[in-house]
């Protein structure tokens, strides 16, 4: 499976990866709660973040407003782009056991890290060899999460 496209997300989509997305917008200064339904209120902050970015305000979250929208984080940062990443392993997380991924605390550290490092090697060894195992998250593994790879 080759890296995944960036899903389009808009008002009424409920679950992944509006999660994600409201996070970032929350990184990104606007004041959205991060409940996984994107109704009227994460609407218009996507539709001012898109205005912000010189980008059509149509609130639709394609790939040019993602690629705008997502933060790079790493080993040390703080913040919600750090819970989006903890966030996205969770969502992967099928053992039940919520203590099996990195807790969505914010704090990028070595437990985040050792995560995104092995969803970095994972993907450059079986679909993307041009995934940079480096642990931090960058638009490629944003994307790679966002997209919902390997979920469910």
């Amino acid at each position: 499976m080759a890296l995944q496209p960036w899903p389009l997300v808009r008002q009424g989509d409920k679950g992944h990866p509006v999660p994600s997305l409201q996070y970032h917008l929350r990184a990104r200064g606007h004041t959205v709660t991060v409940d996984a339904d994107f109704g009227p209120k994460t609407d218009a902050a996507v539709r001012a973040f898109q205005k912000s970015k010189k980008l059509a305000v149509d609130g639709i979250v394609g790939p040019l407003t993602w690629k705008a929208l997502v933060v790079t984080v790493r080993l040390g940062d703080r913040g919600d782009a750090v819970r989006a990443v903890q966030d996205e392993f969770q969502y992967r997380n099928q053992s039940g056991d919520p203590g099996n991924a990195p807790a969505v605390d914010g704090i990028f550290g070595p437990i985040t890290e050792t995560a995104v490092l092995d969803w970095q090697q994972f993907l450059h060894d079986n679909d993307e060899p041009a995934m940079a195992v480096d642990g931090i998250v960058g638009p490629m593994t944003w994307q790679s999460l966002i997209s919902g790879m390997y979920a469910g």
